[in-house]
């Protein structure tokens, strides 16, 4: 399996909050929902749609996953029945963590070897979204082969980025950018 990042992210790295105004406002972030005005542009969600393919599986940190599955099982709709009919791995430091959605397999403990064993399985994709602190821990241990990021025109100035101050450096090699009518610049890049 390959291990595929799907993220939004502002032209300053920002991805906390992109879809509504209350998704997260940890550390009293007040710019949610930054993403809404792009979110529904028919390239991103063929573009996300290729990445996905068939035969994929989430792997989320504990916090985007309780929050995605809580507000789509809330909202319903088709992302409620995709959500929970596809096998979800949820990366957690509590290994007591409940796991309250279908389909839910707990890694806890030394997540990039279980993310390594993970890998080494048959079949498509697993696909992150969300989940910075998991994308953050995976990278140093050469587990992300791909990252497909939505660049959003918007400078947010605060919120939690996709790479932090303290972080490694990674090379990356751009695969494929194409821009979209609603100005998102979609990027692929995998390691150099």
């Amino acid at each position: 399996m390959r291990v595929l990042v799907v993220n939004h992210v502002s032209l300053d790295g920002v991805l906390q909050g992109p879809g509504r105004p209350d998704e997260d406002t940890r550390n009293g972030f007040r710019h949610g929902g930054w993403a809404a005005e792009g979110a529904n542009d028919p390239e991103m969600f063929a573009a996300m749609g290729e990445r996905m393919g068939q035969d994929f599986a989430w792997l989320f940190g504990r916090r985007s996953y309780e929050d995605m599955l809580a507000y789509w099982n809330q909202a319903g709709g088709p992302f409620k029945d995709g959500l929970n009919g596809t096998r979800k791995y949820v990366a957690s430091s509590n290994p007591d963590a409940e796991l309250r959605w279908p389909n839910s397999t707990l890694l806890s403990g030394e997540v990039p070897a279980a993310v390594a064993a993970l890998r080494e399985q048959p079949g498509g994709n697993l696909v992150i979204m969300g989940s910075g602190q998991l994308i953050r821990s995976l990278l140093p241990h050469g587990l992300v082969d791909e990252l497909f990021l939505m660049i959003h025109p918007v400078v947010l100035g605060s919120g939690h980025r996709l790479f932090g101050p303290d972080d490694e450096a990674h090379r990356l090699r751009l695969v494929d950018s194409t821009p979209t009518a609603t100005g998102v610049l979609m990027v692929t890049y995998r390691p150099a």
